[in-house]
């Protein structure tokens, strides 16, 4: 979005030039202070403007990080030819021994480098808020003495470049996924600097920089070659082996270790530092390392111009974080956990002053000194309508009327267009969304732009209104994000090797062992690696590496661990015939009740009318292809005379409520009432205060039936839905009891149906046969039996994250009330709010009095499910708006709870939790833009015994943060807790026997087999493992060498895909990526290749193996024992391939022809005379 066309238009104002002159008469060093009066919604753009008249350089300060944010979003829209930087902070609290966010650093070294490389740039702004301005940040020389720049040509001396690099803060890495981090693989490095969007990949001939190429993280395939590359430091500390640096700090902390076993922690960070080693908390030593450290002010030139925001919310600020550090010293030192002359950890006031006070300072509000000129009162904040969308109408009809130029700026410009054209009925033609960019014309009719606004405001001498989201529909939504390559790639198919030694596995022709290890075989002189898998009676089986998609680990209904199978035995194919017969019955009844409820007669709802258009346009954010997709299938569902029974599947936040909700318009638009069922009385009050919200402009009567209600208000509202007089009630199972009548129910909505007891399922159940119900989750299910369900009945998954979301720090820690304090401190100083939760409503009471002794001035409030109805709708309420700082909670707030401003999640014993619970508990927080933090505590003393299943609940959690992680948290809970609560108690025994994915795979298979086959075919289907059976053997050295792929967990990730591979194309394409990654390929690794690209001819010519015997190549294939056939194919191939009963065989080489180029033409041949059938 380019607003910059706006800005010429601030020149019509006499006082903005008067500005103009005051600034150009001003020296860079003068010291001079400015007073303005601007209105907040104003400022970004009169700072826009200042920026680009001024030819100055711009320091921008505000009091926090979402004051900063906005200037940062703002002002690449209305001057994009500008390079903006939004300097952060690190994230955590000053004298907090913790690691500093690593984005958060880079995100400093990125702008610091950009000040130093661009120092006589006038082009620049920074942006940056009171605690990034006093978190100190590296000295400049050291900064500089740790930059390299390497170009293509140069001859480096390559051990001595790396040490640099790991001196400065990279961390050595078997591939480069994430900024700081850094590769080696023989003559090639990879490489990204903090400072680049992209990784690079340098190739070396000798000591000769060959070639460099920024390559793609998620793939790791390069992207474009570069020319040169700046390496800046990735860390805000060197480690420093100064010995009296280290010296000093032992002997201070050493005279704190008798007194507090704890600060042994500190003792272990100077033995580190003592060698150079890089670690996590390194930046907490900051100002012990270097006393002479900088702030953001020394990096800027004496020509920049310095802006505040709010002088007064900027002094109060940094005085109150002053205040919070200093009590928090004391504290610290009188508990003997710092020592008593430890350095200031911070740019105190008084030394920001005396830097601010060399730099012109304009203060744009706050201030009281006189302003210099009256420009503020050419600014006016635009009216809000509340998402009254006719109101928004009239008025951009009246300035039309009144020659004003409307600007409407939102990201429902498209939609908010369309309802213009209704409302003016097209009478203008130059009523066009003008794309993403602003141009005024002679006509005053209102230009639609696609983009966001913090806020909208008049320009009253230009007559010019601009109109935002915060003004059309009451509020603003957050500035999306683009994810970037910056942010690691997970991919979500499970393919990784992660086999342990000892633990049990499937495999698809043998049944149950135990992967021993993994080891190199040399079999005819020709070494391969195997994976060493045992079964019952100490039989052994090598599985060669390549065939690693036969194996499985097992996962079966509970906890049990599984008999070994007998190698050759009967046992296993009998287990595996059992269950592929018990998954077609379930298969049966799955596509037996899909076909039922395809014959019963439905309310087919209408089309999309203009209401229902008109509340799509209202929402104030941009759907995901997923959200899309999932309501698109629902209104086609919908709009059939079939009762709808569609599950949305969607990982925590992903919008599933606004998708029910667009649902529940549509069938009250058709006169039918709507029931939405939830679990939780919190969660209903959440979804009434949603859909209350977002229908308000709209005639639909909207109520709630829980116990918050006394039973008075209950029975007007049950008498009121049983007389159509309610069009949608929200409540918990409240709803579903007998007394409740509906008039004309028309769609039921569950949220967490899994959550319901028995009797309310069944009444969800006879309700699915009569009217449309559609139903959510947040719990995932793993991918493979949602491939498998997805055959036999309706389902929607809604995997792409909202554009703001960013992953949750998580924090697994014993409990501590220094971590807890530290960790409510630290969200207190941003604005933010808690969530304690303590699931023992008998001591929570006791739980919120310790959190008050330890933060006095934070407000506490407590909620759980057993307090007085009244009571606990009023305490939610209060801390929604922001009245208390800290929930204290049970787990009420698990389910839905959507409170953008909580973004810090405390729970106490979090190790008598589930992993799901846990999981469902940590999405409560990082719904908004703000980087989000939970902290999960756990006791493991005599009282409090940590077990090993919760230690493993822990750590996946922690390991699985990253956004969509729902689905590798869904298979990790299988392997702890079991698969037995998915398909229920009837399939138990099923599932033991040959393990959940197996299982999986028989029940995906059968329920393709009955879609595809007519239900009186008799003939027992052949079991389709598809490629996975299909032996290749073929006289030449295949594998991947050790010195080609030197770690051992890549090497097997790659066998692993290689393994997997269904076409062709795809061959060729992880050809082009071994090479590009990891250099030329070795011959044994073109023969696994080509040995690939065989498997595949086969497959499709329906051949069943293919190995060596007698130095001839054996192709089976079952056709040949038809004498008819026989004869064809003799007719057909060459003399030099001889026919049995089962076998083509090929001779290893026959005149020029070697065996390769022969096999090759005879599958083809048998490819081609397949196709022709």
């Amino acid at each position: 979005m380019n607003l910059a066309v706006l800005l010429t238009h601030i020149k019509k104002i006499p006082q903005y030039e008067e500005i103009l002159k005051l600034i150009n008469d001003l020296h860079f060093d003068s010291g001079h202070s400015i007073t303005l009066d601007i209105p907040q919604a104003a400022r970004p753009f009169v700072l826009s403007s200042l920026g680009s008249d001024l030819n100055r350089p711009l320091l921008i300060l505000t009091s926090n990080e979402n004051r900063s944010d906005t200037f940062y979003n703002q002002g690449k829209k209305w001057n994009i030819d500008r390079k903006i930087y939004n300097f952060l902070d690190t994230n955590s609290t000053f004298y907090e021994r913790s690691s500093r966010e690593k984005e958060r650093i880079h995100n400093r070294i990125e702008t610091l480098s950009h000040l130093i490389n661009v120092q006589n740039n006038s082009n620049i702004d920074v942006i940056s808020h009171a605690s990034a301005l006093m978190t100190p940040t590296l000295p400049k020389p050291i900064f500089n003495q740790y930059t390299i720049q390497l170009s293509v040509g140069d001859h480096i001396k390559l051990n001595k470049v790396i040490k640099n690099c790991i001196d400065s803060g990279y961390q050595p890495n078997t591939i480069v996924t994430t900024p700081g981090e850094i590769s080696r693989r023989g003559g090639i490095i990879d490489i990204w600097p903090p400072t680049a969007s992209h990784p690079t990949r340098i190739e070396l001939f000798g000591e000769l920089i060959d070639s460099m190429r920024t390559f793609e993280p998620s793939t790791q395939l390069s992207v474009k070659n570069v020319n040169s590359i700046d390496i800046h430091p990735t860390r805000e500390t060197i480690a420093s082996t100064n010995q009296s640096i280290t010296s000093l700090l032992k002997t201070q902390w050493q005279q704190l270790d008798d007194h507090n076993p704890r600060n042994t922690s500190h003792l272990d960070d100077i033995e580190l530092l003592k060698t150079g080693t890089i670690f996590p908390e390194l930046e907490y030593y900051t100002k012990w390392i270097h006393p002479d450290a900088n702030t953001l002010l020394d990096y800027i030139s004496k020509k920049t111009i310095v802006i505040i925001d709010n002088w007064q919310d900027f002094l109060l600020t940094i005085n109150k974080l002053e205040q919070r550090a200093l009590i928090l010293r004391d504290e610290l030192i009188s508990k003997k956990l710092l020592p008593s002359d430890a350095p200031i950890p911070y740019a105190s006031w008084s030394e920001l002053q005396d830097q601010l006070s060399t730099q012109t300072v304009i203060m744009l509000s706050g201030s009281d000194k006189e302003t210099v000129c009256d420009l503020g009162s050419s600014f006016q904040p635009s009216k809000p309508h509340g998402g009254h969308l006719k109101s928004v109408m009239n008025l951009l009809e009246t300035n039309m009327i009144s020659e004003i130029h409307t600007v409407v700026i939102s990201r429902q410009s498209i939609r908010l267009h369309n309802l213009w054209n209704i409302h003016s009925k097209n009478q203008e033609d130059s009523n066009k969304t003008n794309g993403n960019s602003v141009k005024l014309t002679n006509s005053y009719s209102p230009i639609f732009v696609q983009g966001t606004l913090e806020a909208g405001f008049s320009i009253i001498p230009c007559s010019i209104q601009i109109l935002s989201d915060a003004e059309i529909f009451g509020w603003s939504p957050p500035e999306p994000r683009k994810i970037t390559s910056k942010s690691k790639t997970h991919n979500t198919d499970e393919i990784i090797f992660d086999f342990k030694p000892g633990d049990t596995v499937v495999h698809l022709e043998h049944g149950i062992g135990r992967f021993v290890d993994l080891v190199e075989r040399n079999i005819n002189n020709v070494s391969k690696e195997y994976l060493h898998i045992e079964y019952a009676k100490g039989d052994t089986l090598y599985v060669p590496i390549t065939q690693t998609d036969r194996l499985t680990r097992y996962i079966g209904p509970d906890r049990k661990v599984p008999n070994l199978s007998y190698l050759g035995g009967s046992e296993w194919t009998k287990s595996r015939e059992k269950t592929r017969v018990a998954v077609e019955e379930i298969a049966m009844e799955l596509l037996d009740l899909y076909a039922k409820r395809e014959i019963v007669t439905g309310y087919a709802f209408s089309k999309d009318s203009p209401w229902q258009i008109e509340l799509e346009s209202s929402f104030p954010y941009t759907e995901t292809d997923d959200q899309h997709s999932a309501l698109t299938a629902i209104k086609k569902d919908m709009e059939k005379p079939i009762p709808m029974d569609r599950l949305i599947c969607g990982d925590v936040g992903y919008g599933k409520t606004e998708v029910a909700l667009r649902a529940a318009f549509k069938a009250v638009l058709d006169q039918k009432q709507v029931a939405v069922l939830v679990p939780t009385t919190v969660l209903a009050q959440q979804h009434y205060h949603t859909f209350q919200q977002r229908m308000e402009t709209f005639p639909i009567q909207i109520e709630m039936l829980s116990r918050f209600q006394g039973p008075v208000k209950q029975r007007k509202i049950i008498n009121d839905i049983s007389n159509g007089k309610i069009d949608i009630v929200i409540g918990t199972h409240r709803i579903v009891q007998s007394d409740v009548n509906f008039h004309d129910i028309g769609l039921l909505i569950v949220d967490e149906e899994q959550r319901f007891g028995v009797t309310h399922k069944e009444y969800i159940k006879k309700l699915r046969t009569s009217i449309d119900v559609l139903t959510m989750t947040a719990t995932p299910i793993p991918r493979t039996l949602f491939m498998t369900l997805s055959g036999a009945r309706d389902i929607s998954q809604i995997n792409t994250a909202p554009e703001s979301r960013l992953p949750i720090i998580t924090k697994i820690t014993k409990f501590d009330e220094n971590v807890i304090k530290k960790a409510i401190l630290q969200e207190l100083n941003r604005g933010g709010q808690i969530f304690f939760v303590h699931n023992r409503v008998q001591t929570i009471e006791a739980t919120a009095k310790l959190i008050d002794s330890l933060v006095p001035n934070a407000r506490t409030i407590i909620a759980h499910g057993q307090m007085p109805e009244n009571t606990l709708k009023k305490s939610m309420e209060k801390f929604i708006n922001h009245q208390f700082d800290i929930l204290v909670c049970t787990t009420i707030i698990e389910n839905g709870l959507d409170i953008p401003n909580v973004n810090t999640l405390i729970v106490d014993q979090a190790d008598m939790f589930g992993l799901s619970q846990l999981y469902q508990l940590r999405g409560r927080v990082g719904r908004g833009t703000k980087r989000a933090h939970a902290y999960f505590l756990y006791r493991n003393d005599r009282k409090h015994i940590l077990s090993e299943e919760a230690q493993m609940r822990l750590t996946t959690l922690s390991e699985n943060s990253h956004i969509g992680a729902g689905y590798s948290i869904a298979m990790r809970d299988l392997e702890i807790r079991g698969a037995g609560d998915i398909l229920g108690k009837k399939q138990h025994g099923h599932m033991a026997a040959v393990g959940f994915h197996l299982y999986t795979r028989l029940l995906r298979q059968a329920i393709k087999t009955k879609k595809s086959k007519p239900s009186n075919d008799k003939q027992s289907p052949r079991l389709d493992l598809d490629l996975s059976l299909l032996s290749i053997e073929l006289p030449f050295e295949i594998g991947i060498p050790h010195k080609y792929i030197k770690n051992t967990q890549l090497r097997m990730q790659i066998y692993q895909r290689l393994a997997k591979l269904d076409d062709e194309e795809k061959i060729d394409e992880i050809k082009t990526e071994l090479i590009d990654r990891f250099g030329q390929m070795p011959k044994s690794l073109t023969n696994l290749l080509f040995q690939l690209k065989i498997k595949l001819l086969a497959h499709r010519s329906h051949i069943e193996s293919i190995n060596t015997r007698h130095n001839k190549i054996s192709v089976r294939f079952h056709m040949l024992d038809n004498e008819d056939i026989r004869i064809k194919y003799r007719k057909l191939l060459p003399r030099y391939i001889n026919m049995t009963r089962q076998n083509f065989l090929l001779p290893l080489k026959y005149k020029d022809l070697g065996w390769q180029t022969m096999l090759v033409n005879l599958l083809e041949t048998l490819g081609e005379r397949d196709n022709r059938k």
